[in-house]
């Protein structure tokens, strides 16, 4: 019996125990969220991770798809942000990873049936080595369904994390194995698609209505990628309207529809939890009118040819990151396997653009590999990143006004307007600048909204925790007391700073906690 908690959110592991055909025994919790807590809805967000099903069935899935094994001898629970995995060994040395997903990481029977078509897609097209999957269900309530859960089963990757490996390889090992990763990659990106969208099975029954075909056994969807779809923590559940626009889109004019559709189908029939909200959030209605000034401005962005040259539909690794790659134990910049697909669609090649991964960042060698690799390689990846990124902020940032307030994007249209020439284009822009009151307005909420994001950021420093404000199990009462020490301290100092700047945003209690990102 004992536990290993690694440095990462997404890799706090419990060994134990172990389980066989006539029994088990394992020392953790299969079903409930466990290695860590939140300072912000706290109850919500575990009971969100809770997973209903049969732990036993799942042991006797792994060893029925495993002949050659008789025995499971350990089993390692890791938890992530979207689902709970079980690294199974077998008494034949064999490892095999069982991955079931929580209710937040997307659309029910969507989701799982798209990462598995995803990734037999690419299984089929490309060389991109992707752990076998052994089997699958998308439908938890099915009655061939023993375990009582959406799952994915598949063979563990060879090999080593990158991320493990990373801090003792030589300068020339990062950039043979940046070339190594993009010369795979590169595979996928030369893909060619007729639509925005997810992948699925032609016969999966899943995308009757709407679906564009791409050979006899896949085709393109409905986006299951969660901007489309209320499924976040906190959120109120699937929209009940059936018609929202969820793809697929055959150009960007129609997936442009499609973001500012979707941040209307999150906004609520009434201001119901108003005054909860920071001033900058805005009325229901102003999300309305704002997001109707975007559809006109994205619709005339979006016939630019710049814009168009850098939108081709293109399916990449959503989370390219070291710990989502494997290399060779002997050579590191020998990639093995390449995991974590869930959430892969197929995008503009500029909703790629600003995307970094973490192994060309805090090394200048690392970073010139980088650039050097893509434009060499995914020229169609890399151009966009070549652009004038303001081209492309106002489409990144249509989508989830609800979710930041409106005050996010009205800067966005408003910066786009102010600079309409710099950027390049010759006629009128659609989105006019406001009048001078409105503007100083908007100006002051804006600055409210930069302390907002400034005062997350700070804390999530101090305090050590992520952005949600996610705390290891084992730091949380530290955390708590910390917490609170902070916005005891914070308060004092706004209600004593008696020489504040005109231009300070926040200057009373009420202000303070409107905008304070956890829970006091």
């Amino acid at each position: 019996m004992g536990s290993v908690t690694l440095s990462s959110r997404s890799s706090i592991s419990s060994n134990y125990g172990c389980h066989d055909r006539n029994g088990m025994h394992i020392g953790f919790d299969p079903y409930n969220y466990t290695s860590g807590r939140w300072l912000r809805g706290d109850r919500v967000e575990r009971t969100s991770r809770y997973i209903e099903f049969d732990f036993d069935a799942l042991c006797r899935k792994i060893l029925e798809l495993s002949p050659e094994a008789n025995s499971i001898i350990n089993c390692e629970k890791v938890e992530g942000g979207f689902n709970r995995v079980f690294i199974f060994d077998l008494n034949n040395a064999k490892r095999v990873v069982a991955r079931l997903p929580f209710k937040l990481a997307g659309p029910a029977r969507l989701s799982t049936s798209s990462e598995v078509a995803t990734i037999r897609y690419l299984q089929t097209k490309t060389t991109i080595p992707i752990p076998r999957i052994l089997d699958w269900s998308c439908d938890a309530a099915s009655t061939e369904n023993t375990i009582g859960s959406e799952y994915i089963i598949m063979d563990h990757a060879p090999g080593f994390q990158l991320h493990k490996r990373w801090e003792s390889m030589a300068g020339d090992q990062h950039v043979r194995c940046i070339d190594a990763i993009y010369q795979k990659m590169k595979e996928a990106v030369d893909l060619q698609f007729p639509a925005f969208g997810s992948l699925y099975f032609t016969n999966s029954g899943l995308c009757l209505d709407n679906k564009h075909a791409l050979d006899e056994e896949f085709c393109i969807g409905s986006h299951c990628g969660t901007r489309y779809w209320n499924c976040e923590v906190g959120g109120n559940g699937y929209s009940k309207t059936t018609n929202i626009n969820r793809g697929p889109w055959v150009n960007l004019d129609e997936y442009c529809e499609g973001l500012v559709d979707a941040d209307l189908s999150r906004l609520p029939l009434v201001n119901l939890d108003k005054e909860s909200k920071p001033s900058y959030h805005g009325s229901v209605e102003t999300h309305k009118f704002l997001l109707r000034d975007t559809r006109s401005l994205l619709t005339h962005m979006s016939g630019d040819p710049r814009i168009k040259a850098c939108a081709t539909p293109l399916l990449f690794h959503p989370d390219l990151h070291k710990r989502n790659i494997f290399v060779s134990e002997d050579d590191p910049s020998i990639i093995t396997g390449i995991i974590d697909w869930q959430a892969a669609s197929i995008e503009p090649a500029f909703w790629y653009a600003d995307e970094i991964p973490d192994f060309a960042t805090g090394n200048e060698i690392c970073s010139k590999a980088f650039d050097v690799c893509t434009q060499f390689l995914t020229p169609t990846l890399s151009t966009p990143r070549l652009k004038d990124q303001n081209l492309f902020r106002p489409f990144r940032y249509s989508y989830r006004t609800w979710k930041d307030g409106a005050v996010a994007l009205q800067h966005e249209l408003i910066e786009t307007s102010r600079h309409w020439e710099k950027l390049g284009f010759a006629d009128q822009c659609p989105f006019p600048l406001p009048p001078p009151k409105a503007l100083a307005t908007h100006q002051k909420e804006y600055r409210l909204f930069e302390a907002a994001q400034n005062l997350r950021c700070d804390l999530s420093g101090l305090l050590n925790t992520a952005s949600d404000g996610w705390v290891p199990v084992q730091d949380w009462e530290t955390t708590q007391a910390a917490h609170k020490e902070l916005f005891d301290g914070i308060l004092q100092a706004v209600l004593n700073n008696q020489d504040a700047d005109p231009d300070e945003p926040v200057k009373d209690e009420e202000t303070l906690r409107s905008i304070w990102p956890f829970d006091i």
